[in-house]
């Protein structure tokens, strides 16, 4: 196990605890207090998210193909990821969708008139916003994935300079923290958009998605089909 392994073991323990105290925080009617609280709780889930990915920025200079591997996740993750994590464009799924639940649910209500203050109740202009930011993101998205695309495409130039392997591994570096960047960035800016307490609701979701994915994982990985044969006549 190395130092990134033990480090999201606790970050991981600890987002947990950031969740908890995400899900105990005051719900609609909310006072000027309340707001403030709301705020402060978001404030300190977005500097977990960010440590996080300052932590592995190092990592990615240490050992940018260990990164890629990923040994600290489960297969099931890894299968899922995109240049090393979730693509960005992820987030905007999550949104839509808890606010088409949320909607549903309290659709009298909203007809009504009445603001329930949660996701389900995003304003046009909280709506423009994340369609804008979502074009943004596919661009961007985009961008790297044809990036990415171009190095390895150039890896067959190994064939012939091997000389130049070290000058490739850095280039992956640096498309690994583009997409780092652009992964932070799009959270930063959907959290942005929304009211502190939509932010809070979509925070929970997300990281229950997390939570959600690698439990799946762990569990498969458990399963008959994935054990060695010791294991199995234990």
């Amino acid at each position: 196990m190395n130092s990134f392994d033990r480090f999201y073991g606790g970050w991981q323990e600890q987002l947990r605890h950031l969740v908890d105290q995400l899900a105990a925080a005051p719900k609609p009617p909310i006072s000027p207090d309340h707001h403030h609280q709301l705020h402060h709780l978001v404030s300190k889930f977005m500097d977990h998210y960010a440590e996080y990915h300052r932590t592995k920025a190092l990592e990615v200079d240490r050992d940018v193909l260990s990164v890629l591997a990923a040994p600290w996740i489960t297969a099931l993750e890894r299968s899922l990821q995109w240049i090393g994590g979730c693509r960005p464009t992820t987030v905007f799924h999550l949104v839509y969708t808890e606010s088409s639940i949320l909607f549903e649910s309290h659709m009298i209500d909203i007809l009504r008139g009445y603001r329930t203050g949660d996701l389900g109740d995003l304003s046009p202009s909280q709506f423009r916003g994340v369609s804008e930011l979502q074009c943004d993101t596919v661009r961007e998205e985009n961008a790297i994935t044809e990036e990415l695309s171009e190095w390895q495409d150039g890896m067959s130039d190994l064939m012939v300079a091997s000389s130049n392997l070290e000058e490739k591994i850095g280039k992956l570096g640096a498309i690994v923290k583009k997409a780092d960047d652009l992964r932070l960035k799009t959270v930063r800016r959907v959290v942005e958009l929304l009211t502190p307490q939509q932010a809070v609701e979509f925070l929970i979701s997300a990281s229950e998605l997390q939570f959600g994915i690698r439990g799946w994982g762990l569990n498969l990985g458990k399963s008959p089909n994935n054990l060695t044969q010791k294991e199995k006549e234990k």
